[in-house]
């Protein structure tokens, strides 16, 4: 029988120590000795999932290719891993008491008093377990949410504590990710709130097998020995976590503080497989030795938190390395581009990408960049409300069409180039009732789309309610603005370009969803591409 093993990882002091990266630089690791891995994340909050959080309060939202909406970490597991995710790789609170409380109205508990211990932790077991028990995976690494001592946290550390009890010690490790601070006044390192942060994890009967310390500098033999001696590990399992000046520095930093030997000694597992990391290195090192360099205008509204749009600035950096360039991000709020300033604004970049969004706010400053890209012949990448704003732009100022605009910002505008697919016109919650997941989407030949991905069909995901106003497709066409993209079985438009224009692409779905280290996404590789033309000039 397949015997699953389990990684669980916890963080304590602080939030925001980067257990992602870890748990991903781990799965990394043990991958590339051979085994098959996988990573899940449980989220504390309440929400069913992050599909209606404000991107300022969460970072963007993944979606997977089931039509999961996800957390952001499940981005990084695919871009380290480059495999997919699924709806059961990330867990939310609210995910946990829907169920129980769904199978609570169904008399399933046949009356018993419906309690968090046993009946909200073993949902939590049963949801860790669930990757494990298809037998396509030799280890599963769980990464907990928040911070040890969060009240929200208490149910999945108390499943933890069962699971590791179940499972065996050979069969299931922790490893808890804290911090080692700086205190410049005092000139050194703080082992402290490490030590608070073990007891509170112990108090919830959960010991550490391993500890992974965040630290501005390097920890020395003494504060190895003395975390070992206070947090009751052995010292060979104190790894450090050094600052990196990237993410992708990380899978090499732990594989010198040797963390996979660690986790493989434990979990009793053995390889004579080593690491090698061959591709990825050599993405490394033309990510950091590039030899040009171009500036695109990122337009957001969403643009003070630059995890909001996370996918697109990740896969800026996989096309940037094939290129062997360095993209250079120019920031800019939809909403500061005004009919006035918006040439001032935009002037001297290389490209444009609209990235995609919800709402009215800041739409004008988005038809404004279009406008600049099209009227310059700057390469222009617009990605799902970035694709409909293209579209009203072209309506408005080639068509002469000057109502045009989607019925999401006003609805009853007269002319509605984008609007409301028939099957959601009647649809008034807003969680998980959009076009959401992998679509089938037919390109044509003689294509931007086609040159980059080089096939006629490709499958891409989508998180959006809102479509191209098929009624208007031949006006579009007939002006210069073409569908080259198209849903086989719907007929709705997925890509739109403009032929005569060095490099116009706008597409519905997200393809910065898909983009890894070591296959970046075509249309990404693209436009970098034209970017760099557009600079020699």
């Amino acid at each position: 029988m397949h015997n699953t093993k389990y990684v669980f990882v916890t963080g304590g002091v602080t939030s925001s120590l980067g257990k992602g990266i870890i748990a991903a630089s781990l799965a990394k690791l043990l991958q590339e000795r051979g085994f098959s891995v996988t990573i899940q994340k449980l989220d504390p909050y309440i929400n069913i999932d992050p599909g209606t959080l404000n991107p300022y309060e969460h970072g963007e939202c993944y979606v997977t290719d089931d039509g999961a909406e996800t957390d952001l970490d499940l981005g990084h597991y695919e871009r380290f891993l480059n495999i997919p995710t699924s709806q059961a790789n990330n867990v939310t609170t609210g995910r946990i008491y829907q169920s129980v409380i769904n199978k609570e109205r169904k008399g399933e508990f046949l009356g018993k008093t419906v309690q968090v211990i046993p009946h909200i932790t073993d949902e939590i077991k049963h949801r860790i377990q669930i990757l494990g028990e298809t037998g396509d995976y030799d280890i599963v690494i769980t990464e907990i949410g928040g911070t040890v001592g969060d009240i929200e946290s208490l149910p999945y550390v108390e499943s933890v504590r069962q699971l590791l009890w179940e499972k065996g010690e050979e069969n299931a490790i922790v490893i808890h990710l804290t911090l080692v601070p700086y205190l410049a006044a005092a000139g050194e390192l703080k082992t402290k709130p490490t030590q608070h942060s073990v007891k509170m994890l112990m108090q919830s009967g959960v010991s550490p097998d391993i500890l992974v310390c965040r630290t501005e500098h390097h920890i020395s033999d003494d504060i190895r020995r003395k975390l070992a001696l206070f947090c009751n590990v052995k010292k060979e399992d104190v790894i450090q976590s050094i600052d990196a000046k990237t993410i992708y520095d990380v899978p090499n930093l732990m594989l010198e503080e040797g963390l996979d030997e660690v986790v493989l000694k434990k979990l009793h597992l053995s390889t004579d497989k080593k690491p090698e990391l061959k591709a990825w290195n050599e993405f490394l090192r033309k990510h950091k030795n590039p030899t040009s360099q171009v500036e695109i205008a990122l337009i957001g509204k969403y643009i003070e938190l630059q995890d909001s749009y996370k996918s697109i600035s990740e896969a800026f950096i996989h096309a940037g390395s094939s290129h062997e360039t360095k993209v250079n991000v120019r920031w800019v709020h939809s909403e500061s581009l005004t009919a006035e300033n918006f040439e001032e604004k935009l002037k001297g970049v290389n490209g444009i990408l609209v990235a995609p969004g919800f709402g009215d706010r800041g739409i004008e400053g988005k038809i404004n960049a279009v406008k600049y890209a099209r009227e310059n012949n700057i390469p222009f990448f617009g990605i799902c409300l970035g694709m409909q704003m293209a579209v009203i732009e072209f309506a408005r100022n080639v068509l002469n069409l000057p109502d045009a605009f989607s019925t999401e910002m006003k609805i009853d505008c007269a002319s509605p180039v984008i609007n409301l697919m028939e099957s959601q016109e009647n649809v008034t919650e807003k969680g998980g009732t959009m076009r959401l997941g992998a679509w089938d989407c037919q390109l044509t030949k003689n294509s931007k789309a086609f040159e980059a991905y080089q096939s006629t069909m490709i499958k891409e995901r989508h998180r959006h309610r809102y479509e191209f106003n098929n009624e208007y497709l031949p006006q579009f066409e007939k002006a210069g603005m073409i569908a080259t993209g198209t849903n086989p079985k719907a007929g709705l438009v997925e890509v739109i370009e403009i032929p005569n224009h060095p490099w116009f692409v706008g597409v519905q779905y997200h393809p910065e969803y898909k983009s890894t280290v070591l296959k970046p996404h075509p249309l990404f590789v693209d436009f970098i591409k034209a970017a760099l033309k557009q600079s020699k000039k």
